[in-house]
Order: C-alpha cells, then structure tokens, then sequence
C-alpha cells in the first residue's frame, strides 16, 4: 500500500517546491493539492454542503492553482507521484484542463494523477456559470472529452454540455490513455456509475466504512457494463495514521491512502511529515 500526503499549497505555510522535495526525500508516494478558484464572500453553502459545518477555513481562498504548484514540485522531483485532490471539473473548460493536464503528465514523465470531484460550492460554481444540479453530467462530458484529447490525433466530442469539432491538441501526456482519472467522494448508485464508466480509481474521504458503504455499489456498476471492478483503485483521502486501521484497509484492497497535512508554517508541516515518514519504511 502507497502513502500520499495533502495540502492546500498557500502563500501562509511550506512553500510547495520545499513541500514536494520533503515528501519525496520521506518515501512518500504522492502528494495531492486541492483547489478552489476564488471564495465569494457571500457565500451560504455551507462548507463541504454539511449542515451545522464550521467557519470555512482562509487557506480555501488563498491557495495556489494547484497546476501551476503541481508543474513546480515536478520540477525539483524525480519520483514523487503529483496529483489534484481534487480538480473541480464542472467549474472549468475542459479543452483547456485537458491541455494543462497533458503538459503536467507529460513535463513530469507520466507522474500525474488526476483526482476529480464533482464540488459543493454553489456560489463559486454559480461565478464560472456552472448549474449546481448539473455538475455531475458537466464533469462526465468533461472526463470524457479531455481522454478524447489526450488520446486522439484529431479528437472531437457532442455532448450536452462539451462539444468540440475535429481539433488537433498536443502534447500528448505520458502515460498511455492519459493521466489516471480517482473520483473523490461518497458513492451513490450516480457516482458509481460514472466511475465504472470512466474512472481509474475511487478515493473517498475517511475511512473502511467509507469503502463499505460504496464499494458495492461500485462492483455492481462495473459489472452492469462488463467492467472487472478489479481495475477500479480504490484509496482513502485523510485516512487516520493508525497501523491497525491500515492494516485493514490493506487487506481489503486497498492501495493508497493520503493523509491530510497541517495548515500551520513551515516548521510544523516537515515535522508532521517526519512523524507519518515511518509508514513509508
């Protein structure tokens, strides 16, 4: 089992090229940035769309553009996997995410790991123009369509909410049929759907009962369309630094689990690093 660690990379704490050298000298696996374009002020959804949520944190509208940070730490890297935890797929246009996805994976040597979300935020979604009640087909169209464009010498795509003639985009990334697609996120018979369909792998946040309350729903969505459910990876985001509890998760299959990073300055990031480093050993 791989271990990867995630944070939002901000102006207030570890700069990312020094988070990306930390966590590849540690043995981690990958590192995952999130993102979020903007925070409008007066916003009512609350945060992650829980009812009784607390006070939103800053670090949600200072962080960098996780492609930008991504493309630095590959950089200064060799190994370490480079991932979007998540990309937030509806509020962007997909011709351009599939072009800054490609250029990732490819500058990176096929490192790139594309974790995809449907998103909570009804006002930020509202300023890119984007249907809180229909993200969920945006991002599928937009899935869809980016693999066509990182796949096809002339791709082309008609959908409801993606369309595109015959186009010609380089470069091509890296690794063979694009960068691998995780799905973040609760699994509901829509959401299983859609990583049966076009998903490398599914990562939820939190724990075994997280994998237990979907994971079936998945297999069957899988086998719906004559898909092994063996070739869905499964993860866990934010997974809790518990060998019992990894040992589970292990067992079960899983192959990934991310840990969450303090927000704090740099000093407390690196020894937080240095205190999850042994699970690398």
């Amino acid at each position: 089992m791989d271990f990867g660690v995630a944070i939002f990379p901000t102006d207030q704490t570890i700069d990312p090229i020094e988070m990306g050298r930390a966590t590849e000298e540690r043995g981690f696996e990958s590192l995952w940035f999130p993102e979020h374009s903007h925070i409008p002020t007066n916003r009512e959804t609350p945060w992650g769309g829980r009812k009784g949520a607390p006070d939103l944190p800053d670090y949600y509208w200072r962080s960098y553009d996780q492609f930008v940070a991504l493309g630095a730490v590959a950089a200064a890297t060799t190994t370490l996997k480079l991932a979007t935890g998540i990309t937030l797929v509806a509020q962007r246009d997909a011709i351009w995410t599939a072009k800054q996805a490609a250029s990732l994976d490819a500058i990176s040597a096929g490192r790139f790991l594309m974790g995809v979300g449907y998103g909570w935020n009804k006002e930020e979604m509202a300023h890119h123009g984007t249907a809180y009640n229909e993200r969920r087909a945006i991002l599928r169209e937009s899935v869809l369509a980016m693999k066509e464009l990182w796949t096809e010498d002339e791709a082309s795509f008609d959908g409801e909410h993606v369309s595109f003639s015959s186009s010609w985009a380089w470069p091509k990334p890296a690794q063979a049929g694009g960068p691998p697609v995780i799905l973040g996120g609760a699994a509901g018979p829509k959401t299983a759907a859609h990583i049966a369909e076009f998903c490398d792998g599914w990562m939820p946040i939190g724990s075994r009962h997280a994998l237990d309350s979907g994971w079936e729903q998945v297999k069957r969505a899988c086998e719906d369309i004559g898909r092994d459910p063996s070739t869905v990876e499964l993860g866990i985001f934010f997974g809790k630094p518990d060998r019992e509890e990894l040992d589970t998760l292990e067992a079960i299959g899983v192959k990934r689990v991310v840990f969450g990073m303090p927000q704090g300055p740099r000093d407390e990031v690196l020894e937080a690093l240095d205190g999850l480093a042994h699970f690398n050993g």
